[in-house]
């Protein structure tokens, strides 16, 4: 079609592709510019009943996509550029009919400078979890007051994104086995199926543990609504969870405490490919930490925590070097959101994970720190030999 040819283009502000004929699960199909590494591309959404799935293609890409569909499926297209609204339809005996007319010019972002973050998952498009938790309208737009909410699944999204690639090689030809400690309300845990399963197409097994009853029933009533078939939510605690002998990647969200250091001892135990781990209310080591050295700032309460939330996450992080992880600590969100900005990601380097410490040169500046602040902290005695929690 030369409709298609002459609006695909960076004055496109959208497509709507409606009107199915016949049977077929995708119901109706949305198209938007969008502007990646490799340059302007455009994202279609097909919508079916309760699922979307996204796919980018160029324009030379994109045109014979449509046309095709229009063809075989749709009755009308919905085309708004910069300063057109343009209406095709196609009959059953395939009539093309253009109708089009001159509107005032809506203010286009510009692509290639100055542009709006592009986010994992996009505003526009309405997904039935985020339209749940209040973030998005109906109609898929973001609710201000959630925005903060959404720039924050989004930022865990990405950290995902940048080790995809190393997730799918462990898992091979298997189903990823994905297990998320704490999951609590589980926002992220939909999140994450949603961009591993339905974005990605990836085959998974995802597990969301939390101790309330109530939460996990919820859960799992989002769960079926949804139709999440790949998706779990089970009450247990983190330490005494044995549903599963492999895991490919193990997540907690702001797990209290000591709870994150028995969810990292099992990712370690289970031999995970991949650890993300935002730790919550480090309080063990701020009872213990004491330097006459540090004394002059360690006086100093609201210091002293800090310093020992710090310390806390930075030792999780030595620790599962020495297990054998490429371990980064990473901000999460901005500080101005929430204290609690610490990601650790880990990424498995060895065949086999070190489930115990082992005396060395490699831990002396661990144990010289701990000698140093008179601190030892849970995940350091769960990995040291003979113990027994």
């Amino acid at each position: 079609m030369n409709i298609l040819t002459e609006t695909l283009t960076e004055d496109l502000s959208e497509m709507t592709m409606s009107g199915r004929r016949g049977a077929g699960d995708v119901k109706k199909i949305h198209i938007r510019p969008v502007l990646m590494k490799d340059g302007l591309m455009f994202q279609a959404a097909s919508y079916t009943e309760n699922k979307v799935y996204h796919r980018n293609l160029t324009a030379q890409d994109m045109i014979p996509w449509l046309a095709e569909e229009m063809k075989e499926h749709y009755r009308q297209l919905q085309i708004r550029t910069k300063d057109r609204m343009i209406t095709v339809l196609c009959s059953k005996k395939g009539k093309v009919t253009v109708r089009q007319k001159q509107t005032a010019p809506v203010c286009l972002a510009p692509m290639a400078h100055n542009r709006q973050k592009q986010y994992i998952l996009p505003e526009g498009i309405p997904i039935p979890f985020l339209v749940d938790l209040g973030v998005m309208s109906p109609e898929g737009k973001i609710i201000r007051k959630k925005y903060d909410k959404y720039r924050q699944i989004n930022r865990f999204l990405e950290f995902i994104q940048d080790i995809l690639q190393d997730l799918k090689k462990m898992a091979g030809n298997r189903p990823m086995t994905i297990i998320d400690f704490g999951c609590g309300k589980s926002y992220l845990t939909f999140a994450m199926y949603y961009y591993l399963h339905i974005m990605n197409h990836c085959q998974v097994r995802m597990i969301g543990l939390d101790l309330k009853e109530d939460v996990i029933r919820h859960c799992n009533e989002l769960r079926d609504r949804y139709g999440y078939d790949h998706l779990e939510f089970l009450q247990s605690d983190i330490a005494d969870y044995e549903g599963v002998s492999r895991v490919d990647m193990v997540v907690t969200l702001h797990a209290c405490d000591t709870a994150t250091d028995h969810a990292l001892y099992k990712a370690i135990c289970w031999n995970a490919g991949v650890i993300l781990s935002v730790p919550c209310c480090q309080h063990e080591l701020n009872g213990q930490m004491a330097c006459d050295t540090l004394e002059p700032v360690l006086k100093y309460g609201l210091i002293k925590e800090r310093m020992a939330a710090l310390v806390t996450d930075g030792l999780r992080g030595r620790l599962l070097e020495a297990a054998g992880y490429k371990t980064q600590l990473l901000e999460f969100i901005d500080m101005e959101h929430t204290p609690k900005n610490i990601l650790i990601r880990a990424t498995r380097q060895v065949a086999q994970a070190r489930t115990a410490l082992e005396d060395g040169k490699d831990m002396a500046d661990y144990d010289a720190c701990c000698r140093m602040l008179h601190v030892q902290g849970t995940l350091d005695r769960l990995m040291r030999p003979g113990y027994r929690s």
